[in-house]
């Protein structure tokens, strides 16, 4: 028996690590001396951008995408498959780094737990990481809201710049599910308190802030981005910009820490940027390109995730970071559980560990798709199965069996059990694939076309959808931001992660379905316009039990509760 099987919580796990301070961390694995960070206590520090700039003349190192099938209750494990992945590769001796997003406090305290990894993979420390980190978010949220200030500020002293209150686009964020904020009228009070309007919150993930954040080359970059957010329109349909207004300085300003990637560990003591986080389902789902980019110069291999699964976090990772920061993943692991199979194959939750290699095959549908999707990108693939106790070799058989008709390898990896000595099969699968000649992604669609066919592109290839439709308004909007010079831009869908369509409950790979576009927002900043679609929320709202029922702290001053 080893000495993984005694079972434990995955916060039992993080807090019995024996963690290496951060500065021995840093010198020791990348050559990164104390002077060049910013230490946040013993086991966190941030990398100095001076120092990120003094090594961009070394070569890049290889990158290595994780992405996953649909998502579903039962879990697929993307996180501690990265986790895993990365330590397993520096176990057979390739000099690897880990890069993933922090986690945001409204999943850690709703339905989905942390981010962090888990059992024997996992990023430490975990409940820092997973709670108020480095102050990222608070930084990100703070410079969302000082532009909503500033905004209605301006309309307050005169409105000079003549933007229309009906027609403000900008929204306030909070790091948090709280559905009451999505729809709220401000100002309220009398005439001091300035002019009463609709307004409206999202989660701080969402905000064109971090997708900024995350896609920003370097502060100049930052700040431009920042200037370019468009905030809303005058009477005249002319768009109203954050430089307007003199905004992108004091933001820039409130970000400039917070912009210095986070480095920090792994159980098994291997390096590990964690910095920016949003959303796939809502925004583009990736971390940083700053952190991505500078892994890529500190290492042979980077591995690093897309949320969600490979139809949101791995098609918006390939359409726009790969895009806007040209970087060119040379493999992609798609995570796959038997459980996560057997619930795309119909079987309940409660039934799943009873074996039903039927159901493993008919799930396995959804692993397909995503496989064929993403070998349209020109991307080799490979499986990593991870694995859970109920298993059977049976069933395990029939997912390799499919994936070999595909002409791809599924490799069982049992990283949460076992930590790297789990996945080395994995690492060993990746390293030779790697050993190949590199190829040059594909995107779905091209920059020229316009961007009613850049969301159809994606609807038909990646959704399988016969069509998508709109409301003559959001067409009109559509239509006029073509006009207006924004045709160029890559389309960022939001929509529901459960389902290759926009319901939910359609599990499998669903074919013929149509798309339907409520809403789109342009993010100037960003460069990329968002298309919401179907009943998807960028406010999410928490569960009948939220997690945070279980998080508390225990007489010796232990967090206990995450996951």
């Amino acid at each position: 028996m080893d000495q993984h099987t005694q079972p434990k919580s995955d916060i039992e796990i993080a807090n019995a690590a024996r963690m290496v301070k951060i500065l021995d961390i840093a010198k020791d694995r990348l050559g990164i001396s104390s002077d060049k960070l910013e230490p946040y206590g013993h086991y966190k520090a941030k990398v100095s951008l001076d120092y990120i700039n003094s090594i961009q003349d070394r070569p890049d190192g290889k990158l290595i995408l994780v992405t996953a099938m649909t998502p579903t209750p039962a879990g697929e494990g993307k996180t501690t498959t990265t986790v895993g992945l990365g330590d397993a590769l520096n176990r057979i001796g390739k000099k690897t780094m880990i890069c993933l997003r922090e986690p945001s406090l409204g999943p850690c305290f709703g339905m989905k737990g942390g981010a962090a990894g888990g059992g024997y993979a996992q990023v430490v420390p975990m409940t820092d990481i997973n709670l108020h980190f480095t102050g990222d978010f608070h930084a990100i949220g703070v410079a969302n809201n000082l532009l909503a200030a500033m905004i209605d500020n301006h309309i307050y002293w005169g409105n000079e710049l003549a933007l229309d209150e009906r027609r403000i686009t900008w929204r306030r964020v909070v790091d948090m599910n709280d559905r009451a904020l999505r729809y709220i009228v401000n100002s309220m009070g009398g005439v001091a308190n300035g002019f009463p309007r609709e307004d409206h919150f999202d989660i701080t993930v969402a905000s064109e802030v971090m997708a900024i954040f995350c896609l920003a080359t370097d502060l100049p970059d930052l700040e431009k981005r920042l200037g370019n957010i468009i905030v809303g329109f005058t009477r005249t349909r002319k768009p109203v910009y954050a430089k307007d207004l003199n905004a992108h300085g004091a933001m820039t300003a409130l970000l400039k820490d917070a912009f210095q990637p986070n480095l920090v560990q792994t159980l098994e003591n291997n390096p590990a940027f964690i910095h920016g986080g949003p959303f796939a389902n809502i925004a583009h789902g990736c971390n940083s390109a700053l952190a991505t980019k500078t892994a890529l110069k500190l290492s042979d291999y980077v591995v690093t995730e897309a949320g969600f699964g490979a139809d949101l976090g791995a098609e918006k990772f390939l359409d726009i970071k790969c895009r806007k920061a040209g970087l060119n993943p040379e493999v992609a692991v798609v995570v796959a559980t038997i459980r996560a199979l057997k619930m795309h194959g119909g079987v309940t939750k409660e039934n799943l560990n009873a074996e039903n290699v039927d159901a493993v095959k008919e799930g396995s549908k959804n692993l397909e798709r995503h496989i064929e999707n993403l070998q349209k990108f020109n991307l080799p693939v490979i499986v990593a199965i991870n694995k859970f106790s109920a298993d059977s070799e049976d069933e395990i058989s029939a997912v390799q069996e499919i994936c070999a008709n595909l002409g791809v390898k599924a490799i069982l990896s049992d990283h949460w059990g076992n930590g790297s000595a789990g996945a080395e099969n994995l690492a060993k699968a990746v390293a030779e694939q790697l050993e190949q000649p590199a190829k040059a992604i594909r995107h779905i669609y091209s920059d020229k076309i316009p961007l009613w066919d850049k969301i159809k592109s994606i609807a038909t290839q990646i959704y399988r959808a016969d069509d998508i439709i709109a409301d003559k308004k959001i067409r009109d909007q559509i239509k006029d931001l073509q006009k207006q010079g924004f045709g160029n831009y890559p389309v960022c869908i939001a929509k529901t992660q459960y389902s290759f369509s926009t319901d939910p409950n359609l599990k499998g790979a669903p074919s013929n379905h149509v798309v339907p576009i409520r809403e789109v927002r342009i993010a100037g900043g960003a460069e990329f316009l968002v298309v919401v679609c179907g009943d998807i929320m960028t406010m999410p709202g928490l569960p009948r039990v939220p997690a945070a029922d279980q998080i508390g702290v225990d007489e010796t001053g232990q967090i206990t509760g995450l996951f």
